[in-house]
């Protein structure tokens, strides 16, 4: 379903990832407290060229660093655009909370951020845009604050609201739908996990509902519409992703506890945890589907029409993804460890994985050719599944013409004529049968 297009290394590992909602820009927040912003090659292309050639694989493209700055003294923890895309903002364990440009990453402002305890600072955990007056900042407290951004700046380092959710840090936020009724059209109810447990917040009113505790790590969390019961298909639902390799889903409204399970990873003991997700847009993925990356680097493919695991790739061999999302082009963007790596929809859609064992079972030569074809498409990977359609019809009617010359063998009556050493190695003479 995916190919890798190419593979951007970092100078160190990577904390966080934004992307901008309407340009092809990459930020990525570091563990030494750099933030750093990507330009990615836009994807038209005239119509005369191939379309299966990928823009990053002709070799012909480049990513550029539009700019790079040591944001924070700590880590940068997280990293986000805001809705139209003209600002970013970044939290790091410096407890402070910065505003700056996308396009030359000059800081407009900062603030520190809150804290419960003088003595302690309360570690920035997300960050997530609510509307052009307000940002969402969630700790590792378990607090949810509503920071104040008026005049395009943050206005001071008191909350205009604070919430409690949850007792230990929060690992996702995920906003609910507007209802019809909205007349600001962003999102009032947040969906934020953090522990052992699911909890909704509405920003107006506080913490509404807890879910029971799940007596597994609940790690990410997205909103995937048009999936809830019969009678009510609008209702949407909530994917969580575990530590044990689960991901567990939640029918809007019924918050107690989930209504049915997937096995993303499997092993003894628990499978490895699933860290981030996100939603495959429509035109991507061609249904219900959401992308997540593992702590042991890999990334799944997963079906929620069919709860079954569509794909596997690899991300990177020891680190995490900590980070995946779609770009305004629809490539997706993994993040983990010291690289980033950009994807995108494979040319050969209806290729399966049992075609292309039998092209390597074929010849070492096509083996070759298919490593190739990943690292710079050719321009005839178009045709390929003709060829192996025809080559798949040729080995079949090898293998028909060899059972039907096995047949007549056997309509002979007489027994195959062994060696001299007989069937099972034991020596054999004429006239002592």
């Amino acid at each position: 379903m995916f190919e890798n297009l190419c593979t951007l290394p970092l100078s160190a590992e990577l904390f966080s990832q934004a992307l901008h909602p309407t340009e092809p820009l990459l930020g990525v927040g570091l563990a030494t407290g750099h933030v750093q912003c990507f330009r990615l090659p836009a994807t038209d292309k005239p119509a005369e060229e191939d379309p299966d050639l990928s823009v990053l694989s002709d070799g012909k493209s480049h990513i550029d660093t539009v700019w790079r700055t040591r944001r924070h003294k700590g880590s940068c923890r997280s990293l986000v655009f805001s809705h139209d895309g003209s600002s970013l903002y970044s939290a790091g364990t410096d407890a402070l909370l910065k505003h700056f440009s996308p396009a030359t990453g000059q800081v407009i402002s900062k603030i520190a951020i809150p804290t419960p305890r003088k003595s302690t600072p309360d570690a920035p955990t997300l960050l997530s845009p609510l509307s052009p007056q307000t940002i969402l900042l969630a700790c590792d407290s378990g607090a949810l604050h509503i920071l104040d951004l008026r005049d395009g700046a943050l206005a001071g380092s008191k909350p205009q609201q604070t919430h409690i959710p949850h007792n230990d840090f929060v690992s996702s936020l995920t906003p609910l739908p507007p209802s019809t009724e909205s007349t600001s059209g962003f999102s009032k109810q947040w969906v934020s996990t953090g522990g052992t447990t699911l909890a909704v917040t509405d920003l107006r009113r506080g913490v509404l509902v807890r879910s029971d505790d799940q007596e597994d790590e609940l790690l990410c969390s997205t909103y995937i519409d048009g999936m809830g019961p019969k009678k009510n298909r609008d209702n949407g639902v909530i994917a969580v992703g575990t530590g044990s390799g689960v991901l567990t889903l939640w029918d809007r409204g019924s918050w107690d506890d989930q209504f049915d399970r997937v096995i993303v990873d499997s092993a003894r003991g628990g499978g490895e945890s699933l860290d981030c997700i996100v939603k495959i847009p429509d035109d991507v993925g061609r249904g219900k589907k959401v992308a997540i990356g593992l702590g042991d680097g890999s990334l799944r493919i997963v079906d929620l029409t069919t709860r079954e695991v569509a794909g596997s790739y690899r991300h990177d061999d020891l680190e995490a993804v900590v980070g995946i999302g779609f770009d305004c082009q629809g490539r997706m963007i993994s993040g983990g460890g010291h690289t980033v790596k950009i994807w995108d929809e494979s040319a050969e859609l209806g290729a399966t994985s049992d075609d292309e064992d039998s092209d390597d079972d074929d010849s070492d030569d096509d083996g070759d050719d298919s490593d190739t074809s990943e690292a710079a498409p050719d321009k005839n990977a178009g045709k390929r599944p003709a060829n192996k359609d025809s080559g798949s019809d040729d080995s079949d009617s090898d293998d028909g013409e060899r059972k039907r010359k096995k047949k007549r063998r056997k309509g002979k009556g007489g027994k195959a004529e062994l060696g001299p050493l007989g069937a099972h190695g034991i020596l054999k003479f004429k006239g002592l049968d």
